[in-house]
């Protein structure tokens, strides 16, 4: 068994190693091949209360890209008051985050930007940005590449384009005492709107609905023209040539959501943008480097952004985490209070076009186990259909999350310790947990080392930008 263990490990190492020379190899070929990748312009329209934004992109004028967004009228919107320069300069902002989606096809060296001029430190602002949140888009393709040389961002001179820095000037009566709360139909989200509704005035946002966004914000009373839609539509030239073998990975979602959410809150008059992302996000997914899957989740994005918005755009909106000071395990306990959620809310991206859970991946199984120590046995096969810890398939990724395995899945997963608590919790140690889980002794004296829940619970992490309001409104929830 041992020989066979370490044959495998081999195998995978070897495969790896193929794997690392081909992508460099074609990484290294195609920014020989394609020069330039192009923002070339944006288009914004305001007709009937909706807001439609596209942006044109070209890779060497050989392919072209034109990725849009539009965002449906609603009562509360006020995109006719907006001057057309600082409308046009918040959908820069949006057009700037898409275009690393449709850069990294190629990944040509040099970035041309026409719309607007960019200063020095924008111009590293965004570098920092697309290097970090291409890190696993980098480390699983295997390519080697340093933020100095990932690219060269290129503008016109300044003096023969505008400046997108164009700050908010009528902010002391523009902004109100509203809060926008992005829903993505997980369990995160929900507890932040749970927490926020009853206290405010709050307006969920959806980006592309889907049965479990929709169903999570009917459920919290919501009706059709009280929360704001986002129809982000991707080019299909891009999805064409990512089945044609150039490079394709993860980018970064959340970040493009920030902007987006930025523009809203303009539109909206929303004060406030409370997030859902939680101390937890902070893990590196590659353990001893800075590879993480949720980087523009991250406190370190969050306060880049937080920076770049006030230096930029305005000092009045504020964006924040709600749920940074907690862990993912705290948020489980709040969200296991709120039932009417449980039927409905879905964490599973492998189901997310039928709305359901695959039971296979590693959301699933990290969602059932955070939840374990708050749920009966029964309520969780309800949610999930069926026992995930009778499912020997998932030992590998199970290894994963425990920190057993060398790097954790790359998905929005919680930390290692908040696993391994959870384990503990259930009585892996004493064997109360099924016979597929509990046979590998090493495996169970991995586990007993750590917090347990209850010292998990009892934190509450100070590094946060929540305002003193917000903060207290949590509080107030974590210690009843």
């Amino acid at each position: 068994m041992i020989f066979k263990a370490v044959f495998v490990i081999l195998c995978h190492k070897f495969l790896f190693i193929l794997k690392r020379t081909d992508n460099q190899s074609k990484f290294d070929a195609l920014r020989k091949e394609f020069s330039t990748f192009t923002f070339e312009s944006q288009t914004v329209k305001r007709e009937n209360g909706t807001l439609s934004l596209a942006f044109d992109f070209n890779l060497d004028d050989r392919y072209h890209f034109r990725p849009t967004l539009e965002i449906p009228a609603r009562p509360f919107f006020d995109w006719g008051s907006i001057p057309e320069e600082q409308l046009q300069a918040l959908a820069f902002q949006i057009g700037m985050t898409e275009l690393v989606s449709y850069w990294k096809i190629a990944c040509p060296k040099r970035v041309l930007v026409k719309p607007f001029a960019l200063t020095e430190l924008q111009k590293a602002f965004w570098k920092k940005l697309y290097y970090n949140g291409l890190g696993e888009f980098l480390y699983l393709n295997s390519i080697g590449v340093s933020e100095a040389d990932l690219m060269e961002i290129v503008t016109l001179p300044i003096d023969s384009q505008p400046s997108h820095v164009l700050r908010w000037n009528d902010m002391g009566s523009w902004f109100k005492e509203k809060t926008l709360v992005p829903v993505g139909g997980g369990k995160d989200s929900v507890v932040t709107l749970e927490c926020l509704r009853n206290e405010m005035p709050v307006i969920p946002l959806i980006v592309n609905p889907r049965g479990a966004t929709l169903n999570c914000v009917k459920t919290a009373g919501y009706q059709d023209d009280g929360y704001i839609v986002i129809n982000r539509t991707l080019d299909p030239t891009m999805l064409r040539l990512n089945t044609e073998g150039y490079l394709n990975g993860h980018t970064p979602f959340s970040a493009l959501l920030a902007f987006i959410s930025i523009l809203v809150a303009f539109g909206s008059k929303s004060k406030y943008i409370a997030l859902s992302n939680e101390n937890s996000a902070n893990e590196s997914t590659v353990p001893g480097t800075n590879i993480n899957h949720q980087y523009s989740k991250s406190i370190e994005f969050e306060s880049d952004f937080r920076n770049y918005v006030a230096e930029n755009i305005s000092e009045e909106v504020q964006y924040f985490s709600f749920l940074r000071p907690l862990s993912e395990l705290q948020i489980a306990k709040l969200f296991s209070q709120f039932e009417a959620y449980h039927p409905v809310f879905r964490s599973c991206n492998v189901g997310s076009k039928t709305d359901s859970w695959c039971g296979h991946c590693p959301k699933c199984l990290f969602t059932w186990i955070i939840l374990s120590p708050f749920l009966s046995k029964e309520k969780l096969v309800a949610i999930f259909g069926k026992d995930l810890m009778a499912d020997e398939s998932l030992r590998p990724i199970y290894e994963e999350l425990n920190g057993t395995a060398a790097v954790k899945p790359f998905e929005c997963v919680g930390t290692v310790e908040e696993v391994r608590a959870c384990a503990n919790a259930a009585g892996i140690s004493t064997g109360s947990m099924t016979a597929a889980f509990a046979k590998v002794p090493e495996l169970v004296l991995e586990l007993v080392e750590g917090p347990t829940v209850e010292e998990i619970l009892s934190r509450f992490n100070t590094h946060h930008f929540l305002p003193e309001k917000f903060e207290q409104i949590l509080k107030n929830r974590l210690y009843v």
